[in-house]
C-alpha cells in the first residue's frame, strides 16, 4: 500500500503546485472549492482537520476561492476568515426537539435543507469533508442528524457533477440500518475517499463499499505544525513534571443508550480516582478537553480532587492542546484528537481508548501496549501502566520522533493525490482522469 510509506501539508507541502483555475467566458477563473462539516462547533479534533485543509490550499492552490458549509459559521468565518453559511436551515438543530413547535421547525428544516445544500453545491467545483469521524457512530448519532447532511451533500454533488471527496475520514461498523444505509450511499456518491486508518477502510468495503482503489493515511492533523517542546518554568528542578490528563464527555456508543449514564459514571470515577493518585504522588495535574461538552467532567474532577495541583487547560484550538501536551512529561487522554496532539508533540502518551480508532492510532504509532479501556477503568492499572510507560519515556520519545516524520511523508502523498484527483488542471497529465 504505497501511503502507507512516504513532510507535509500545512508548514509546506512538497510535489503538489499549480494554478488552480477553471475556464470562463471571459477566460480562466479561480477553481470553487468548499469545505463541509461540523466545523467551528465547539470539537477542536473537527476544526484541526480543517486548519490541515486550509493549510494546504493556500500552500498548493492559492488562487482557489474558499467558502464553507458548516456548524459554526460566525467562528470558521472570525477563525479561518473564509465566507461560511449555516450548514441547517433550522437553527435549534442541535437541540433536544420535545415540544410540537420544535419537532415541526425540525421536520421542515430537513425538507429545506434537500434545495439548500443542493444550491450550495453547485455553486463549487470541488467540495472537501476534511478528516473527522463522518463515517462512523462510536459516539451517539441519530440517521436525520449529520448522515443525513452527508448524505445530501454526496448525492448534490454526484447530481451537479462537483467532485465531493472524504478526505482523511474515519468510519466504523455501524448497527442502525438507517444509519449505515445514509453513510453506505454517501460513501458510494462520493468522488473521492481516503481514511485515516486500515479499520476505517475496512468498515466501509464491511458496508458494501468498493474501496479497492481507496488509500490509508494518517490523520490530517499531523498535517499541523508542531510546537516546540518546553517545561514548566514553575517547576523546582528535579521535581516531577506535569501530567496532562484529556477527559471526555463520555457516555458510550451509538448502541449503548440504555446503559449510557452508569458508563459515563464509571468513567468519570475511574478517571477521577486516577488522578487523586497523581495528586497524592505530588503531580500537578492539566486537564484537557476537546469539546465543549467536556467542561462538565473537568467541573466534576476540579470538585472530587480539589487540590491546587489540579488545573484546567482553557485551550480553544488544536494548536493551543499541542503546545499543553508538549509542555507535560506524560499525557494521558481520552479524546482522539487530544491523543493525536501529544502524539504529534512526542510526549509520552496513554490512551484511555473508547473505540478501535485510539487503539489502531496508538499502534501505528508504537504506543500499542499502552492503552486502557474507557469504559472499564481501572485506576490500579491505568497507574501500573502509566509508571511503565514513565520509566520508557526516552525510548517513547525516540519512537514518537521516527513515527512522526513518517507521518509527515506519507501525508505529503495524500495531497499531492488529492491535487491529482480534484485539481487535474494542476497536473495536466491527469486532466482526462475524472473521479468516478
Amino acid at each position: 500500500m504505497k501511503p502507507e510509506s512516504g513532510v507535509s501539508g500545512v508548514s509546506g507541502v512538497s510535489g503538489v503546485s499549480g494554478v488552480s483555475r477553471v475556464p470562463g467566458a471571459g477566460g480562466e477563473t479561480p477553481v470553487r472549492v468548499g469545505v463541509f462539516g461540523l466545523l467551528g462547533s465547539g470539537n477542536l479534533g473537527n476544526d484541526g482537520s480543517l486548519e490541515a485543509v486550509l493549510g494546504y490550499l493556500r500552500t498548493a492552490h492559492p488562487d482557489a476561492a474558499v467558502d464553507a458549509l458548516c456548524g459554526g459559521p460566525d467562528v470558521v468565518m472570525a477563525r479561518y476568515r473564509i465566507p461560511a453559511t449555516r450548514l441547517h436551515w433550522y437553527r435549534g438543530e442541535y437541540r433536544t426537539a420535545s415540544r410540537l413547535g420544535s419537532m415541526v421547525g425540525k421536520g421542515l428544516g430537513k425538507f429545506v435543507d434537500v434545495f439548500r445544500t443542493a444550491a450550495w453545491v453547485r455553486k463549487h467545483d470541488v467540495v472537501i469533508v476534511p478528516g473527522m469521524g463522518v463515517l462512523e457512530a462510536t459516539l451517539p448519532l441519530r440517521p436525520w442528524g449529520f448522515p443525513y447532511s452527508l448524505f445530501l451533500l454526496c448525492a448534490s454533488g454526484r447530481l451537479f457533477g462537483t467532485r465531493v471527496a472524504l478526505v482523511g475520514v474515519g468510519a466504523a461498523a455501524i448497527g442502525d440500518r438507517p444509519t449505515r444505509a445514509l453513510v453506505r450511499w454517501s460513501a458510494r456518491l462520493a468522488a473521492y475517499r481516503s481514511y485515516r486508518d486500515a479499520l476505517s477502510r475496512d468498515a466501509l468495503r464491511d458496508m458494501g463499499v468498493d474501496t479497492a482503489h481507496d488509500e490509508v493515511y494518517p490523520d490530517l492533523a499531523f498535517a499541523l505544525p508542531t510546537p516546540r517542546a518546553s517545561t514548566s518554568s514553575e517547576q523546582p528542578a528535579g521535581a516531577p513534571g506535569p501530567v496532562c490528563v484529556g477527559v471526555m464527555d463520555f457516555h458510550g456508543g451509538n448502541d449503548d443508550r440504555a446503559d449510557a449514564e452508569e458508563i459515563h459514571r464509571r468513567y468519570l470515577d475511574g478517571t477521577t480516582r486516577f488522578v487523586r493518585a497523581l495528586v497524592e504522588d505530588g503531580r500537578p495535574v492539566r486537564l484537557l478537553t476537546g469539546d465543549e461538552c467536556d467542561a462538565s467532567v473537568v467541573a466534576a474532577i476540579l470538585d472530587a480532587v480539589d487540590s491546587p495541583l489540579v488545573t484546567a487547560s482553557e485551550a480553544s484550538s488544536l494548536a493551543d492542546l499541542m503546545k499543553e501536551t508538549a509542555a507535560a512529561d506524560t499525557v494521558v487522554a481520552t479524546r482522539y484528537h487530544n491523543l493525536i496532539c501529544a502524539l504529534k508533540a512526542g510526549t509520552p502518551t496513554l490512551a484511555l481508548s473508547y473505540a478501535a480508532k485510539s487503539e489502531a492510532l496508538m499502534a501505528r504509532m508504537g504506543l500499542d501496549a499502552y492503552s486502557h479501556p474507557a469504559r472499564e477503568i481501572d485506576p490500579d492499572e491505568l497507574l501500573r501502566q502509566f509508571r511503565e510507560l514513565e520509566r520508557r519515556a526516552p525510548e517513547v520519545r525516540r519512537t514518537l520522533t521516527e513515527r512522526n516524520q513518517l507521518a509527515t511523508r506519507q501525508l505529503d502523498d495524500q495531497f499531492t493525490a488529492l491535487t491529482s484527483a480534484l485539481f487535474p488542471a494542476a497536473h495536466p497529465e491527469h486532466a482526462l482522469r475524472k473521479a468516478s
